[in-house]
This record gives C-alpha cells, structure tokens and sequence, in this order.
C-alpha cells in the first residue's frame, strides 16, 4: 500500500522570511523585543523563532505555537475544578 504524500507545514515563504532574519543574525544586526529595541539576538533558535513570528504576521503559512507547559497545566486544572 502506497503512502500518503505529507503535507507542507511551512510555505516557501514563510521560509524565506526565516533565511533573512538569519542573515541579520549571522550580520550580527538582529535584535530582538518591542520594536527592536532589545538586545543582540543571541541564538540561532532565537532567530528562527523571530522569522516565524515575522511571517505569521505577515498571514503567511506557519502552524500555531505550542502551547507552554505551564498554560496547558492551568487549562487541566480548571477543567477538573468545573
């Protein structure tokens, strides 16, 4: 039986908008926070992580974040109060 071809989870130019951001990262222009006006990216994963807030934005094709440990615990523990 023959398997199904996956989906793209990204679009191509959600991708692009990734690439860029790592450019200023390797430039050592990226900054992060309000308005840029952050500190010095520091991180390869941290520059990934701006690019990919930059596309969802932009309404381009990126899936939802995760949901941190802490807020999911909230939800499961008020759904057991109810």
């Amino acid at each position: 039986m023959a398997r199904k071809a996956k989906k793209r989870r990204y679009s191509r130019s959600s991708g692009k908008d990734v690439e860029s951001e790592m450019r200023r990262y390797k430039k050592g222009t990226a900054k992060s926070g309000r308005g840029g006006r952050g500190g010095r990216v520091k991180s390869r994963k941290q520059a990934i992580a701006i690019g990919l807030s930059k596309a969802r934005k932009k309404g381009k094709k990126v899936p939802k974040k995760k949901a941190t440990k802490k807020a999911s615990k909230k939800r499961k523990s008020s759904k057991k109060k109810r």
